[in-house]
């Protein structure tokens, strides 16, 4: 069968590198599946998105992602987030604070990309956002 290989690199650490059968992906254009052979192409992360990796062995890879881009080339997927979150690494209750937080903070444009960050981590984790 044929794999994917896969870097998802947040600023501050490497996050998973490895091969793929499939990788899923919010871009601002919409939700993006990409499977091997996929056309080469440069998307930009949705705000408050989630990646999805599916590894050739192994269990689903679920990461709260926040700004950054996806490239899909010959040579397989990069994604570049500014910072991303490993769902079981996410405090779900850390993050239900954040995002009361910043709804109560209204629709100043910080606290709206402090909810979709919240709502984001929320999700990876599983849990309504």
């Amino acid at each position: 069968m044929a794999t994917l290989q896969v870097e998802l690199v947040a600023v501050e650490r490497m996050i998973w590198s490895g091969e793929a059968s499939m990788v899923i992906a919010r871009t601002t254009e919409g939700e993006l599946g990409v499977l091997p052979g996929h056309a080469p192409l440069l998307g930009e992360l949705a705000p408050g998105g989630v990646v999805r990796i599916r590894p050739e062995a192994g269990d689903e890879l679920i990461v709260a992602a926040h700004g950054g881009f996806l490239s899909v080339t010959e040579r397989g997927v990069s994604i570049l987030a500014e910072t991303a979150e490993i769902s079981t690494e996410i405090d779900v209750e850390r993050a239900r604070e954040a995002l009361r937080r910043a709804e109560q903070a209204g629709d100043e444009p910080e606290a709206v990309a402090a909810a979709r960050r919240a709502q984001s981590r929320l999700r990876a984790a599983g849990q309504d956002a």
